[in-house]
C-alpha cells in the first residue's frame, strides 16, 4: 500500500522491504543502505502501511527534504505532520528591538486560541500598545563535578573563580558566535556545579553551551591541580525542560517583561469587562489560586500562547515547560488598567534547530527574524520581545473573558465549531 500519490516500490526498495519483514535490517539503518534519506523515509513508511494495515497517505504529503534535515533534525523519518498555521494582529508593540506593528504567526489545533489572543492584541494596541524589555540573556548549562570533600569542593570553586578568563577563552575555542559571560557556583555537601551562563548570539543556544561547557570541563581538567571528577555535562541545575524555581530566580535565554496600560474605555468596550474586574480575577486568580495549588508559575495560560508561537517559529517545543514559567501583575492606574507579564526563562533563537525548516522559516519571515541579525543577536532578542507582548495579550483577554463570564461561551462557539470569525 503506497501514500497518495506514490509509485509502486521498485525492485531494490521491495527487496529492502522484504528484508526489514523478515527482520534482516532495520529501519534505523535505512538511510545508509539506501543511500538517500527521502527514499528512506519512503521505505519506513510502506514498511509501517503493510506491517499495521494502515494508511499513511497524508503524513506522506510534506515538502520536507529529508536528505537535508536527518542528521539535523531528525531520524527515522517517515513523513511530516501538518498543524494549522494562524496569524494574530496587528500588534503594537515598543521594544528595544522590536518596534512597531506586527502579525504574529500560531500553529495550534485549540479552538479560540487564536481569536483570544487576537482580541487580547486588539485591546492593548487601541490602548497604546504593549512595552517589552528584555532584562537579562544568557543560556546556562551546569555541569556537575565531584570533589572528596567540602574543603575540595570550596578550593575547586575559588580556583574557577580565580581563572575565569582561561575558562572563557576554552569556551570560545569550540563557538564562533557563544562567549561565557558568567559562572554561577554551587556546592552540596562534596558535589559542585557550575551554572555556565553563555550569549548565544541569535541561536537559543543549548547546542552551542553544551559543546562550550564540555571544553570548559576538559580545561578544569587539564589545569586544575586539586582532586574532581566530571560526573555529568548536565546536573540539572541549568535548568532544562523541567518546571524549576532555579530559571524564575536566575533567568535562562532571556528574562523579559512586557507591560501596557488599557484604557477604561477599550476594557469596558471591546473586553466587556470594566478593569477593576479584570484586576480582581488576576489577583484571586493568578496570585491566590496560584499560591493555593502551590504552583511554580503565577499566571493564567502562557503556555497556550508560548507553544503556539513555538511551533510556528520551530522553537525547541520541549522548553515550553521553563518559558511559560512566569507572573502575570494588574495594579489600577486611575481609571485604567495597568498589566504585565514577566518571563524569566524565555529559550528563543531564530537560527539553528527548527528554525531552519522552510514552513518555520517563512514564519519566522512575518515577523521579519528570519535567520542571524545585523549585529548577532538583535533577532532573537527581536523574537523575544514579541513573543511576550504576544503573551500578554492573551493573558489580558482570557483574565476579561474570565471576568465578564464569556469563557465557556466562546470555547462553545469556537471550540466546537459553531461560529467563525473573531
Amino acid at each position: 500500500m503506497a501514500g497518495k500519490g506514490e509509485k509502486p516500490p521498485s525492485k531494490a526498495l521491495e527487496e529492502i522491504l522484504e528484508r526489514l519483514e523478515r527482520g534482516e535490517t532495520t529501519i534505523s539503518r535505512l538511510d545508509r543502505e539506501l543511500g538517500n534519506s527521502n527514499l528512506a523515509a519512503l521505505a519506513r513508511r510502506l514498511f509501517l502501511e503493510r506491517k499495521l494495515g494502515v494508511s499513511l497517505s497524508s503524513i506522506a504529503s510534506t515538502i520536507l527534504d529529508f536528505e537535508e534535515l536527518v542528521g539535523r533534525n531528525i531520524e527515522n523519518p517517515i513523513g511530516a505532520i501538518q498543524i494549522p498555521l494562524a496569524v494574530a494582529g496587528p500588534l503594537l508593540v515598543r521594544g528595544d528591538y522590536a518596534n512597531g506593528e506586527y502579525y504574529v504567526p500560531l500553529a495550534t489545533t485549540e479552538g479560540a486560541l487564536v481569536a483570544s489572543i487576537n482580541r487580547g492584541m486588539k485591546a492593548a494596541t487601541l490602548s497604546g500598545g504593549v512595552r517589552v524589555k528584555v532584562i537579562r540573556d544568557g543560556m546556562a548549562r551546569a555541569p556537575l563535578i565531584r570533589t572528596p570533600s567540602v574543603e575540595d569542593a570550596v578550593k575547586l570553586v575559588e580556583w574557577v573563580n580565580s581563572n575565569r578568563e582561561a575558562l572563557r577563552r576554552a569556551a570560545s575555542r569550540k563557538t564562533r558566535h557563544g562567549v561565557l559571560v558568567d559562572v554561577q557556583p554551587f556546592i552540596v555537601g562534596n558535589m559542585v556545579w557550575l551554572r555556565l551562563v553563555y550569549k548565544t548570539g541569535d541561536a537559543m543556544g543549548m547546542n552551542m553551551a553544551t559543546i562550550a561547557s564540555d571544553e570548559v570541563c576538559k580545561e578544569i581538567e587539564r589545569s586544575y591541580g586539586g582532586p574532581m571528577e566530571c560526573v555529568a555535562l548536565s546536573g540539572n541545575l541549568c535548568v532544562d525542560k523541567k518546571p524549576n524555581c532555579l530559571n524564575k530566580l536566575f533567568g535562562r535565554g532571556k528574562y523579559v517583561v512586557a507591560e501596557s496600560i488599557i484604557k477604561r474605555d477599550v476594557s469596558e468596550g471591546l473586553l466587556k469587562a470594566p478593569p477593576e474586574a479584570i484586576h480582581y480575577v488576576n489577583l484571586s486568580k493568578n496570585l491566590l489560586g496560584s499560591a493555593v495549588a502551590c504552583s511554580l508559575s503565577f499566571n493564567a495560560h502562557y503556555a497556550n500562547i508560548i507553544a503556539a508561537i513555538f511551533i510556528a517559529t520551530g522553537q525547541d517545543v520541549a522548553q515550553v515547560v521553563e518559558s511559560s514559567m512566569g507572573y502575570t501583575w494588574t495594579e489600577m492606574r486611575g481609571g485604567d488598567l495597568y498589566i504585565s507579564v514577566t518571563l524569566p526563562s524565555l529559550e528563543v533563537g531564530t537560527v539553528g534547530g527548527g528554525t531552519r525548516l522552510p514552513t518555520q522559516r517563512e514564519a519566522l519571515s512575518i515577523l521579519g527574524v528570519a535567520g542571524g541579525g545585523d549585529p548577532p543577536g538583535v533577532n532573537a532578542l527581536k523574537l523575544a520581545e514579541i513573543t511576550a507582548a504576544t503573551v500578554l495579550a492573551g493573558e489580558l483577554n482570557l483574565l476579561a473573558a474570565l471576568a465578564a463570564g464569556h469563557l465557556a461561551r466562546a470555547h462553545e462557539a469556537l471550540g466546537r465549531g459553531g461560529a467563525r470569525g473573531g
